[in-house]
């Protein structure tokens, strides 16, 4: 989890800044005897069940299990990536961060680029104000653009010249290496270079945290020549720099997710127009896909916000096989779509100029899972009538319903197909059980690294070395990590075990930065908020909790005997059989 900053660099910083301020910069915390509460930011909830420890310096949701140190909160909250949150809090604390050797050079340049697209987008927008821009500004005034929209976005005008662009940014000291690098120049033929966009409605393209990484450009209608209609796209994007790559990012998703954290869903649109519409008509939750196929990357990118998905495309058969092709995407990544169906011949933007926001808001509401929404475009694209049709529906139906991890929807989805196409629920599972397993998604393989219950005399032991480091070496003398029954108890007190032995700090905050792992984490947070246990009764627990654990652990290694034996005896092995009886009769002896 720390990566390439120091350890004694990040335990630095959780020593020098107070849990309790950071997190209560963001929300209001209620004393709670030594604890703090509060309503929990990471799920719905009508009684507080979410607590800060100040003796400690973690939090937890008793609800939603979301725990962890300053970091943590910092990267769930903002959804920071790790290195982020650490410059955030170390500036707090005062504390110079090492920089990682390795990625100075395309830090550098990635630097860089978000300076030369920053002054670009400058260029653009006072392109705008002048008589040259004055097509751009009233093809904006057409589509219903307010000056209000133009500003806030930066909206702007690329001049009809081979270099206007260029020769502004050289003045600039900006080198023709660092404009090709940036994607905003291309080079000639016989030497030099020339603007990559002219003549063009400009619209910067921000990443999550507002930096411009990349340009729209739109074809202006009334500057296309007869003839070559056919020939000049109507939108050309920047290519892909250090700095961007289309299938990485959202249109929008900078402006709208502190809306999209209050809604919990986000509304994707396919172009900047039908972003911009309905933002501007007070609809927040909103991002563009950048006018491509909607990728894993972007539905990753949207899940550090929401799990929840409304897809709106045009009301065509393009946009509604561009819709149906999306929504395994976010099946495989464990998360909540639904599909809005706009009336033939809208999209977004037309949609909310010609019929209103609330309008559009009703259609969102009314969004269809994306079982009906699949069926109803398979059985206009292929019908039902006949074998064939049913055979070719039942299909792409169970392409998708294979990709569920979860054992209950799939058998009720098949359920529902049954009806849907008058078949036989079995000829569906028949069907099903042929498709190949594939690789696990990302959300597969969280849920199948989910452990059982782990035993309270686990937890019990877990929060009291925790509280009292001076145990750890009791507890250390008498088990070992492998007598946990439950893996992520055992790493946790591996890790504890070895560093006691080391000398280092074993408290809760620390701890938890050096597990790396989201489960380890909750774990940790969760057993330190168990109830207090008073002082004189913590040694005779202890004890208490070492026998348990040593009982169970003897009862398991019995039980897997047992199981060896009869297995042994199945196959006439007598040689075996005798051996794992002394064993067995060995384990016996030590209860």
């Amino acid at each position: 989890m720390a990566g390439f900053i120091p350890e004694t660099i990040l335990e630095d910083i959780l020593s020098r800044i107070d849990i309790v301020d950071v997190i209560s910069e963001y929300m209001p915390l209620k004393q709670a005897g030594r604890n703090f509460r509060a309503l929990c930011p990471f799920h719905h909830e009508k009684s507080p069940s979410f607590m800060v420890s100040s003796d400690r310096q973690i939090y937890h949701c008793f609800g939603c299990g979301a725990g962890g140190n300053a970091f943590n909160f910092l990267m769930q909250y903002q959804r920071l990536e790790f290195p982020e949150a650490v410059e955030i809090l170390a500036r707090k604390a005062g504390i110079s961060l090492p920089h990682a050797t390795g990625n100075n050079g395309l830090a550098g340049i990635i630097t860089q680029i978000y300076k030369i697209n920053e002054l670009t987008a400058d260029f653009f927008a006072q392109n705008l104000l002048t008589t040259a821009g004055s097509r751009a500004k009233a093809y904006l005034a057409k589509r219903g653009i307010t000056e209000e929209t133009i500003r806030s976005f930066k909206l702007g005008y690329s001049l009809d010249r081979w270099d206007g662009l260029l020769t502004y940014l050289r003045t600039k000291n900006i080198t023709l290496s660092q404009l090709e690098k940036a994607g905003l120049v291309l080079p000639k033929e016989g030497g030099g270079y020339y603007d990559r966009f002219r003549n063009r409605l400009m619209i910067p393209i921000y990443d999550a945290k507002s930096n411009i990484v990349g340009f729209g450009a739109r074809v202006l209608p009334d500057s296309i020549r007869p003839g070559e209609d056919k020939h000049i796209a109507k939108y050309v994007n920047s290519p892909e720099t250090p700095a961007y790559t289309k299938r990485s990012h959202l249109y929008g998703l900078n402006f709208a997710k502190d809306s999209v954290r209050e809604t919990d869903f986000l509304i994707i649109v396919e172009g900047y127009l039908d972003f911009l519409i309905p933002y501007q008509a007070g609809i927040y939750n909103i991002v563009a896909s950048l006018g491509t196929a909607f990728t894993g990357e972007q539905a990753r990118l949207i899940k550090r916000h929401t799990h929840n998905v409304v897809m709106v495309y045009d009301g065509d058969a393009a946009g509604e096989m561009a819709a149906v092709r999306s929504l395994d995407i976010f099946v495989e990544e464990g998360m909540d779509v639904k599909v809005a169906v706009l009336p033939q011949g809208f999209d977004p933007d037309t949609f909310v100029r010609e019929k209103g926001a609330e309008r559009f808001k009703e259609i969102i509401k009314n969004a269809l899972s994306l079982f009906d929404y699949k069926m109803k475009v398979l059985k206009s694209k292929y019908g039902i009538a006949t074998i064939e049709a049913k055979a070719k529906v039942s299909g792409e139906m169970l392409s998708t319903i294979h990709k569920f991890n979860n054992a209950i929807i799939k058998t009720e989805y098949i359920k529902k197909l049954a009806h849907e196409l008058s078949i036989s629920d079995d000829s569906l599972v028949q069907e099903l059980k042929k498709l190949k397993p594939e690789k696990l998604s990302p959300a597969e393989q969280s849920q199948s690294r989910k452990k059982t219950v782990i035993h309270p005399t686990e937890k019990l032991l877990l929060k009291l070395m925790l509280e009292e480091s001076r145990l750890i070496n009791t507890v250390r003398e008498k088990i070992e990590p492998s007598d946990f029954q439950d893996e992520r108890t055992s790493r946790i007190v591996s890790l504890m075990f070895n560093l006691a032995e080391e000398g280092k700090q074993v408290e809760p905050r620390y701890l938890i930065s050096q597990t790396g792992d989201e489960e380890a984490c909750r774990l940790i947070c969760e057993s330190t908020f168990l109830p207090e246990l008073s002082e004189n009764e913590k040694e005779s627990i202890v004890d208490d909790c070492i026998k348990r654990l040593k009982i169970n652990r003897l009862h398991l290694q019995k039980q897997l005997i047992h199981e060896q034996i009869k297995s042994a005896q199945n196959r006439g092995d007598e040689a075996t059989v005798q051996r794992l009886m002394r064993e067995f009769h060995t384990l016996i002896k030590k209860e």
